[in-house]
C-alpha cells in the first residue's frame, strides 16, 4: 500500500519541480533578462543541483518553451475555437473577449517577450509565440473589408494585446484596466464592421 502511493505521488513531486523551476526561471528571465539568467542562477534558488534541474530540462529554451506551451495553451485553444466559427463580428468580438481574458494569465509570458524581443526572435519559441499573433490577427480582419476597417480590426486587437502591457505599470484595478481596453477594442470591431457593410 505504502508502495502504490509512494509511485503515485513520485508523478506529483516531479511536477511540483518542473513548476517551481518554470516560476523561478520566468521571473528570473523577466528580471534579469533571458540570455543573462543562468542555469546555475535557477537551480541554486530552487536549491537544487545542476544535474537535478538538467533531468527537468536540458537548457534555458525548453523551460522557455514548457512555460508558453502552459500559458499560450488557453490561447492555441481559442485559436482552434474562432477557426470553426463563422466570420461574423460576434465571432469577432467573443474572440477578442476571450484573448484579453487570456492574456491576464499569459502575461508573464508577454512581458518576457516584450523585454527580450531581440533574443527570442532567435529561439524557436518567439516564432511560435508572433504565430500565434498572426492568427488572432487573422480571425479578427475581414478580408474583403476596406483598408479603414481592415485598421480599425488591427487596432482593436493591438489595444487588447499592447494595452495590457503598457497598462500594468500604471496604478489602478488590473482588471478595471482589462475591462476599459476591451471595451475600446470592442467599439473599434463594431466600428469596423459598419465600415464594411
Amino acid at each position: 500500500m505504502a508502495t502504490r502511493e509512494a509511485a503515485a505521488s513520485t508523478p506529483n513531486r516531479r511536477r511540483d519541480t518542473r513548476r517551481r523551476i518554470q516560476e523561478v526561471a520566468l521571473r528570473h528571465f523577466i528580471e534579469r533578462g533571458y540570455e543573462t539568467t543562468s542555469l546555475r542562477e535557477i537551480a541554486e534558488e530552487l536549491g537544487v543541483t545542476h544535474a537535478a534541474l538538467y533531468y527537468h530540462f536540458r537548457s534555458k529554451e525548453d523551460i522557455l518553451v514548457s512555460v508558453a506551451e502552459g500559458l499560450g495553451g488557453p490561447i492555441d485553444e481559442l485559436i482552434a475555437w474562432g477557426d470553426q466559427q463563422p466570420g461574423t463580428l460576434r465571432t469577432r468580438q467573443e474572440l477578442l473577449t476571450r484573448y484579453s481574458e487570456a492574456l491576464t494569465a499569459a502575461a508573464p509570458l508577454f512581458q518576457l517577450m516584450q523585454e527580450n524581443q531581440a533574443v527570442l526572435r532567435k529561439l524557436s519559441i518567439g516564432q511560435t509565440l508572433n504565430d500565434r499573433v498572426a492568427a488572432l490577427s487573422r480571425l479578427i480582419h475581414v478580408p474583403e473589408a476596406p483598408l479603414e476597417a481592415q485598421v480599425r480590426a488591427s487596432s482593436a486587437l493591438m489595444t487588447v494585446h499592447f494595452g495590457a502591457f503598457s497598462l500594468y505599470a500604471l496604478p489602478g484595478d488590473a482588471e478595471e484596466k482589462r475591462k476599459a481596453l476591451l471595451g475600446l477594442g470592442l467599439e473599434l470591431l463594431a466600428a469596423a464592421d459598419a465600415e464594411h457593410r
